[in-house]
């Protein structure tokens, strides 16, 4: 895992409030972007220790005081966006943290300069 921390990662209020609903619930979290069809859109919210970063993962910066970490491969294909996580309705990924919840978190992203 690289230790650069880049600083591509920003939350709405509501993605802020979702998280401080699942901190207080669970503890301290991370953030990990899902790369599989499905769920491309969601990161996926893990409580630390549940979820081991690997040697390639890239933290993109913080939300909430929360990790947020990409695979080194996703960020080779998203290295030119920004990330805003949002919330919308909707279930969280099946061992997301934000599931059965009836929101679910989003990513939305943009273009960026390098």
């Amino acid at each position: 895992m690289t230790d650069v921390t880049l600083d591509k990662v920003t939350a709405t209020p509501a993605a802020l409030d979702l998280l401080a609903e699942i901190v207080s619930e669970y503890g301290p979290v991370l953030f990990h972007q899902s790369g599989g069809c499905c769920d491309g859109s969601s990161p996926m919210c893990y409580a630390q220790g549940d979820f081991l970063i690997g040697d390639i993962d890239i933290k993109l910066g913080e939300i909430g005081g929360m990790p947020f970490y990409i695979s080194g491969s996703q960020y080779e294909v998203w290295k030119h966006t920004d990330l805003l996580i949002d919330v919308v309705p909707g279930r969280g990924g099946m061992f997301s943290l934000d599931n059965g919840r009836e929101k679910r978190f989003l990513t939305r992203s943009s273009l960026c300069a390098l």
